[in-house]
């Protein structure tokens, strides 16, 4: 059954369309309703947005800047230009706009407490733009000519102090003069139409293609939960890393001595193993894949680095499974935390289901190598329910040789922010503030490729990674787990793709939840 040209946009309709496949009552009213709907009002139902009016009775609020809107939802609050301000003001009972030239870990305890966050650098795939979807706060990056100084800032030529008032629309990209009127989110069981929708949306995908979530803390694990999640298909571990535990983790990396490593391990090791408790707990007994470690150096080190671990590009440098090799004993220290978590978790009364993902393998040698150091853990702590061991597939190389993969992993999760920047060659971090507004413009590009997947190299990439990583070994569950897996569009070429579920930050699974619905009905025919 193909889906219809028209598409409902606004809560009457949706009332309207729902109420009238109900009295009919048929499966195919229902899955006709499911195609009908756009994703887009889904969107707007669950963030909330502008008022057409702003508070001062003008037509719109003043424009001060645009950048990229990264993460959807209005935020309104004074200009702090350190997560340490956005405490400050949160002490006071403010709503603080945290604002900066870019974010790092650093910044999450105040990023968390922030109503909106402004960034001069990054883009929709940046540090600022994954936290800020994963957290459901409105977020604005890569505004060009932004400059940070340290009592202000300059946004569209205008002097804006630190503790005047802006607001951010996460969704356009603008950023506003002052506080503005919001038509406030739904909240939940207040649209129960949309409910019945995402419903029949489930009821089509079955058990076809699941939903998932990316999710690193219990809260949020139970946010994403509530919004329909069927698993975490991305739980990262360097978010567990941050804020009070940023020291620890700084201690294993600059240890001076086996004792120092180890002492900074069984720290890590103890903090690590009481947060994912708190994962297995909120989702059990729901799936779980906790990814081990893949954070850029520079993230955790910051200025502190020695000249042994200064890089020139670190997102090519030494992260994920690199650092492993190098450090033997990190991985083998997140597997026993994962795995005394789910000792806790069921005395807590919740059965874990749990995997392990091995992130940014570019060689099967070194993903055969990491595995045996999993296994060897798994295997000495004898678990009941062993977790599965599976990678993550976010370059080339480890796309093009998928069967070769396939051969040490139970299961694949393409991260598909870091493919799609090996692919094109290009910063994710970097590439939205200046180039991609140009390239758009003279139809260089059919669209931004970190937004919506692309058509040309990156899904048929994953696609063909699929089938021989299938052909290599039947049961080989795929998955996504990069930004694109909340995307309608990317969910399409996705879906398109043969894979088994995708993953995206929790306040998007309802997006996805309709889109998966809606390739499968159109690939139905």
């Amino acid at each position: 059954m193909s889906s219809p040209e028209a598409r409902v946009d606004s809560l009457d309709g949706l009332r309207s369309l729902v109420a009238e496949a109900t009295i009919v009552g048929s499966a195919e009213a229902r899955w006709r309703a499911v195609a009908a709907v756009d994703p887009a009002l889904v969107e707007r139902l669950i963030h909330g947005g502008p008022a057409v009016v702003a508070p001062d009775g003008q037509s719109r609020p003043v424009l001060l800047a645009a950048g990229t809107g990264a993460s959807p939802g209005v935020g309104t609050g004074i200009v702090c230009l350190t997560a340490e301000a956005v405490l400050d003001a949160v002490d006071r009972d403010e709503d603080a706009l945290l604002v900066c030239d870019e974010t790092s870990p650093a910044d999450e305890v105040g990023m968390r407490m922030a109503a909106g966050i402004l960034t001069a650098r990054g883009g929709v795939a940046s540090h600022a733009a994954v936290v800020a979807r994963g957290w459901g706060i409105p977020a604005v990056v890569g505004v060009v000519g932004m400059v940070v100084g340290d009592d202000h800032v300059v946004l569209g030529g205008v002097r804006v102090d630190a503790g005047d008032v802006v607001s951010v629309d996460g969704g356009s990209g603008e950023v506003l003069v002052g506080a503005v009127e919001l038509v406030r989110a739904a909240e939940a069981g207040e649209v129960p139409e949309l409910d019945v929708l995402l419903g029949w949306a489930d009821e089509v995908r079955g058990e076809r293609i699941g939903v998932q979530a990316n999710a690193d803390r219990g809260e949020d694990a139970a946010r994403a939960r509530s919004f329909g999640a069927e698993g975490i298909g991305l739980c990262r571990t360097e978010h567990l890393f941050l804020g009070g535990r940023l020291p620890l983790v700084r201690a294993f990396l600059l240890a001076g001595s086996p004792d120092d490593e180890n002492e900074a391990l069984a720290a890590l090791g103890a903090a690590q193993r009481e947060d994912l408790t708190g994962v297995l707990v909120a989702m059990a007994p729901l799936p779980v894949t906790v990814r081990l470690l893949d954070a850029p150096l520079h993230e955790f080190l910051g200025d502190d680095a020695p000249p042994e671990w200064r890089e020139h590009n670190p997102m090519l440098g030494i992260r994920g499974i690199r650092l492993a090799v190098l450090r033997e004993g990190l991985y083998r220290m997140q597997v026993r935390a994962l795995l005394g978590a789910m000792d806790d978790a069921a005395a807590a009364g919740s059965h874990a289901h749990t995997a392990i993902m091995v992130p940014l393998v570019s060689t099967a040698a070194e993903l055969a190598l990491v595995r045996g150091w999993v296994l060897d853990e798994i295997e000495e702590w004898d678990p009941t329910e062993p977790p599965a061991v599976g990678t993550m597939i976010e370059t080339p190389r480890a796309a093009l040789l998928a069967a070769d993969m396939a051969a040490h992993a139970d299961f694949f999760s393409f991260g598909t922010n870091d493919l799609t920047q090996m692919v094109f060659g290009l910063s994710r971090d970097d590439v939205e503030q200046r180039m991609m507004g140009p390239y758009l413009e003279r139809g260089l590009l059919p669209a931004d490729p970190f937004a919506h997947l692309d058509p040309g190299a990156v899904a048929p990439l994953v696609a063909a990674a699929t089938r021989a990583g299938r052909m290599a070994r039947p049961d080989l569950e795929v998955g996504v787990c990069g930004e694109h897996g909340g995307d309608p569009e990317s969910i399409r070429l996705l879906v398109e793709a043969g894979v088994d579920s995708v993953s995206c930050s929790p306040f998007r699974v309802p997006v996805a939840r309709l889109a998966v619905a809606q390739a499968l009905i159109a690939s139905d025919g």
